[in-house]
């Protein structure tokens, strides 16, 4: 008796950015359900240490569902090659200059890499029929918003730093693209994510190594400014559902915790965690940081099934046991 052969058709999948903290979690899901044939573009560049993106995709170079390309999304011809090689059903755009405070020195670059490398593979999409493009925006496109919580609906027309504009942009042609082709965009603005991997350059990971090391930390402000703290599997939930999103053509969503914690409680929860005491050198407010952020995410719990679950007091301590056996490796 001949046994039945299953065959399973994988779904093609571009992620810009894969190697990356927010990226290379998603990758990590899409892998692990089995459903998916993964490619990720990243340029490793050095606005924080390429080697630390290596680490992050180690696990992942082996697998046959998997597929790495060096590129840069600035660069249109090489990114066209890519989709040459294979047709894609969805893309997840999150390859970005990131930071604010960074933005504010090059803006040129910012504009280049998140402006253009957005068009870039949104023409691509439209040119390849792609039917769903998921775009990581980020909640400074907010800017310095009164009211609160921020809600999707609320005027995103004074950002503040360049990085904010330039994500408050790449909204806008979005909404282009899906308006004039019929393609599928769905917008998610980040609220400070954090989590394993994170960043060497964001405040939780730069606190915790300069505490552990018994150097101050350089706190702007008198410790009172507040932030919705993402954790990042909640994050990659909701990114996973915007993947298969499919009831309308254009939307946008707040993913956070939908909870502000003010950054002196963020130091003292880490100190905590960490079992040691900050030493604080306090610096006046810095150009482009905003009072607060502070997520409505009424739309994503309804449309996405967005359901965050994990507190500020649960992830910071989780942030820590990984921040230690990150350094511990390093030695």
């Amino acid at each position: 008796m001949l046994e039945s052969i299953i065959y399973v058709t994988k779904r093609n999948i571009l992620v810009t950015g894969g190697a990356g903290f927010i990226g290379s979690h998603l990758v990590d899901r899409l892998l692990g359900e089995g459903a998916w044939s993964v490619t990720v573009v990243d340029d490793f560049n050095d606005f924080y240490s390429p080697e630390i993106k290596r680490v992050n995709i180690a696990g992942h170079l082996e697998n046959r569902d998997y597929r790495l390309i060096e590129r840069d999304i600035r660069d249109s011809g090489a990114l066209r090659r890519t989709f040459e090689d294979g047709r894609f059903d969805v893309i997840v755009h999150l390859a970005a200059r990131a930071g604010v405070r960074p933005s504010l020195a090059e803006p040129k670059l910012y504009a280049e890499t998140n402006i253009n490398g957005t068009l870039n593979l949104l023409e691509l999409a439209r040119e390849h029929a792609v039917k769903q493009f998921v775009f990581g925006s980020s909640s400074s496109v907010y800017g310095v918003n009164e009211k609160l919580p921020f809600a999707e609906e609320d005027p995103i027309s004074n950002p503040i730093s360049p990085y904010a504009a330039t994500k408050a942009a790449g909204e806008l042609l979005c909404h282009t693209y899906s308006h004039l082709y019929d393609l599928r965009t769905i917008c998610l603005r980040f609220f400070t994510v954090y989590g394993a991997r994170q960043r060497p350059d964001l405040a939780i990971h730069k606190f915790a190594k300069s505490i552990t090391q018994g150097k101050p930390i350089t706190v702007f402000g008198d410790g009172t400014t507040r932030r919705d703290y993402t954790y990042i599997d909640d994050i990659i939930q909701g990114v996973c559902a915007a993947i298969d999103y499919d009831k309308t053509q254009y939307e946008i969503f707040n993913l956070g915790e939908s909870e502000t914690t003010e950054l002196r409680e963020l130091i003292a929860l880490l100190e905590m965690s960490l079992n040691k005491h900050a030493d604080i050198d306090r610096q006046p407010m810095q150009p482009g940081d905003v009072p607060v952020t502070f997520a409505d995410i009424t739309k994503a719990g309804e449309l996405l099934g967005y359901n965050p679950t994990t507190k500020i007091a649960e992830g910071i301590p989780k942030f820590v046991e990984w921040f230690r056996g990150a350094t511990s490796r390093q030695r």
